[in-house]
């Protein structure tokens, strides 16, 4: 993955700061969601209780501290996770953008996405996405 991305990626600190240009992920027993400040918060889970809701737990988190700045993207992924949270993404008024089914290696969870939730804002190819959401942080 680092090899094919020009961002730095980080595994992300308890409370750290977001950098622009940086990917953070979570470490393998601890969830990365958004908290205040523009920083991250970790969510212990070494049983694993939100191991298929990853995305729900990130998406719920950017609801809360992001509200109408808030954006969730689903580009691939298995079963359902993702739906709930980004449904509330749109429910507090952010945007939510989910890849055309067809162009993901794995269509469970844009296909759910979009069923669970009737109005997602985007559904479009990865660089349709892109360009959407560059217009709507203002870049081009």
């Amino acid at each position: 993955m680092a090899q094919a991305c020009p961002q730095v990626i980080c595994i992300a600190s308890a409370n750290e700061r977001f950098a622009p240009g940086t990917v953070y992920i979570g470490a393998p027993s601890q969830h990365l969601t958004l908290a205040t400040g523009q920083s991250g918060e970790l969510v212990d889970d070494p049983n694993r209780v939100y191991g298929n809701r990853t995305i729900d737990l990130l998406f719920a988190s950017v609801a809360k501290y992001g509200e109408a700045r808030g954006i969730g993207v689903v580009l691939a992924g298995a079963a359902d996770d993702g739906s709930r949270g980004l449904a509330m993404i749109g429910n507090s008024g952010g945007l939510r953008m989910v890849v055309t089914p067809v162009n993901a290696p794995w269509r469970g969870m844009p296909e759910n996405d979009i069923e669970f939730d009737r109005s997602v804002d985007v559904i479009g190819s990865p660089l349709q996405i892109a360009a959407a959401i560059a217009e709507a942080v203002g870049v081009c």
